[in-house]
C-alpha cells in the first residue's frame, strides 16, 4: 500500500505540546538535560535515539506521569476554550484526568485487559467517559472497522489471549481511537511483530493520522520507535535524543542523509536495535 502524504498546511498551526528546559535524573543518573521541543497540532513526530537515551522518560513527562526536576511541559487543554497550553505541573489529578480524555495511548505491549475484545472497550469507555453499554457498542464496532478487524458478535466476545500479535496491536489502536483523541501516542508500536504485520500497523498509524477525504492531518501523532522501516514508510518529523538533549530535529529525508558521527552509527544500527527488542518480546 502506498501512503499518500498530505500537503503541508499553509497557515501557522497551534502548538500541541511545548517542552522547555526539561531535565530529569534518577538518583545520580541524569537522563534528560535541558530538552526543548515544540510539537504543532497535526504533526506526526517520531522520537528516536539509542537505548537508554530517555525516549520513554520524555514520553512519561508528556503524559504527566513524571514531574520534571527542571523545566516545564505544557500541553493543549481541550477542556478549555481555544485549547490553551497548560503547565502539567500546575494541574491537579482531576484536571490531568480530564486532559487525558482527549488522548489515546498505544503501549509497547498493548496493555490489553484480560477478557473479551468488547471488555477492552467497555472498561475503558465506561471508566473514562462514563458511557453505557448501549453507547459503547457502536463506538467499539466503528473503532474495530477503522483498523480492519471484524465487527461481528463472535469477534467482540472472543478472548484477547486468542489474538495474534498483529490483531492484538490493531485492537490496542482501536481502543485508543475509540476515545476520538486529539493526540495519539505510540510506544514502540511495531515491536514484536512480523514484517507483514509491522507494515500493516505502519500504514494504519498513518491512516489514523490523516483525514483521507480532506487531505490533511486530523490529529497529532507522536511515536517512540527504533523502527527504520516505519520512518521510511511514514516520513515523519524525526527528533533524536542523545546525551539527554535533542540532537536532531527535522525531516526524515534530512535525518537519513545525515553523516554526523552521532546520527550515522545509530541510523545504521536501527534495524538491529529493533530486532533486539522484537527478540526480547
Amino acid at each position: 500500500m502506498e501512503i499518500v502524504k498530505p500537503a503541508a498546511p499553509a497557515a501557522q498551526t497551534a502548538v500541541e505540546i511545548d517542552i522547555e528546559g526539561l531535565s530529569k535524573a534518577f538518583g545520580e543518573h541524569q537522563v534528560l538535560t535541558g530538552v526543548d521541543l515544540c510539537i504543532d497540532r497535526g504533526d506526526i513526530v517520531a522520537i528516536v535515539g539509542g537505548s537508554g537515551c530517555g525516549k520513554t522518560v520524555l514520553l512519561n513527562h508528556i503524559l504527566g506521569q513524571l514531574t520534571p526536576d527542571e523545566g516545564r511541559v505544557r500541553v493543549a487543554d481541550y477542556n478549555r476554550a481555544g485549547a490553551p497550553l497548560v503547565d502539567l505541573a500546575e494541574v491537579d489529578t482531576h484536571e490531568l484526568d480530564a486532559i487525558h480524555t482527549h488522548w489515546g495511548v498505544v503501549f509497547q505491549r498493548n496493555a490489553l485487559f484480560s477478557g473479551s475484545v468488547y471488555a477492552n472497550f467497555a472498561l475503558w469507555l465506561s471508566e473514562v467517559r462514563n458511557l453505557s453499554d448501549d453507547e459503547i457498542e457502536p463506538i467499539a464496532r466503528n473503532a474495530l472497522a477503522a483498523v480492519s478487524l471484524p465487527v461481528d458478535d463472535e469477534f467482540m466476545d472472543s478472548d484477547v489471549d486468542s489474538l495474534s500479535g498483529g490483531m492484538a496491536k490493531r485492537l490496542a489502536i482501536a481502543r485508543a481511537l475509540s476515545m476520538e483523541p486529539n493526540v495519539i501516542f505510540y510506544d514502540e508500536p511495531t515491536t514484536g511483530l512480523d514484517p507483514t504485520s509491522a507494515a500493516q500497523v505502519q500504514d494504519l498509524i498513518y491512516g489514523t493520522h490523516v483525514d483521507a477525504e480532506m487531505g490533511r492531518p486530523k490529529r497529532t501523532t507522536l511515536i517512540i520507535t527504533h523502527d527504520k522501516d516505519l520512518l521510511t514508510r511514514l516520513e515523519p518529523r524525526v527528533v533524536m535524543l542523545h546525551e539527554g538533549r535533542v540532537h536532531f530535529d527535522g525531516s526524515y529525508a534530512a535525518f537519513e542523509a545525515e553523516a554526523s558521527p552521532v546520527i550515522r552509527p545509530y541510523f545504521d544500527l536501527m534495524p538491529a536495535l529493533h530486532q533486539r527488542q522484537r527478540a526480547a518480546e
